[in-house]
C-alpha cells in the first residue's frame, strides 16, 4: 500500500517543533534588538557632547549653541534626548540624557535612561548598568 502526504501525528510533531523554536527564538531576537538599538541613545548624545564642546571651544559658554536646543529626537528615533545646561551665565557645565520614546525601547527594562554630563561621566537608569548600556568592556 502506497502512503501520500503526512499523517496527523507527524504534522503535530512538526508543528509542535517549530513551536518550540519559536519559544526560543522571538525573545532572544527581541532582546538582540533592544540591545542593537541602544546605540541609538549613545550616538546621539556623542554627537550633541561633541557639538557642544566645539561650540564652548569657540564661545566659552554653552548658552546660545545651535546643538543645546532640546528637546529632540535620537537619531533613529527610538529616544527623546534632553539637553540641561547649568543656570546663570556664563554656562560651563551641561547634562545630556536620553529616555526611550518609541517600542521596543520603552519596553527595555535593563536601561531606562542614558545621561552624560560635560565631564564626560555616564550613567544609566536602573543604576549599575553603565557597562551593559553603553556597550563598554
Amino acid at each position: 500500500m502506497k502512503k501520500n502526504g503526512f499523517s496527523l501525528i507527524e504534522l503535530m510533531i512538526a508543528v509542535g517543533i517549530a513551536a518550540i523554536l519559536a519559544a526560543i527564538a522571538i525573545p532572544s531576537y527581541s532582546a538582540y534588538v533592544k540591545r542593537a538599538n541602544r546605540t541609538d541613545a549613545t550616538k546621539s548624545i556623542s554627537v550633541i557632547a561633541q557639538a557642544l564642546e566645539r561650540c564652548y571651544t569657540q564661545n566659552y559658554t554653552y548658552v546660545g549653541c545651535p546643538a543645546a536646543v532640546s528637546p529632540v529626537a535620537s537619531t533613529q528615533g527610538y529616544y527623546t534626548v534632553t539637553i540641561t545646561l547649568a543656570p546663570g551665565p556664563p554656562s560651563e557645565t551641561y547634562s545630556i540624557n536620553a529616555v526611550p520614546a518609541l517600542p521596543p525601547q520603552t519596553t527595555d527594562a535593563q536601561c531606562t535612561s542614558f545621561t552624560v554630563d560635560s565631564a564626560g561621566t555616564q550613567t544609566t537608569l536602573p543604576a549599575g548598568n553603565v557597562k551593559t548600556c553603553w556597550g563598554s568592556t
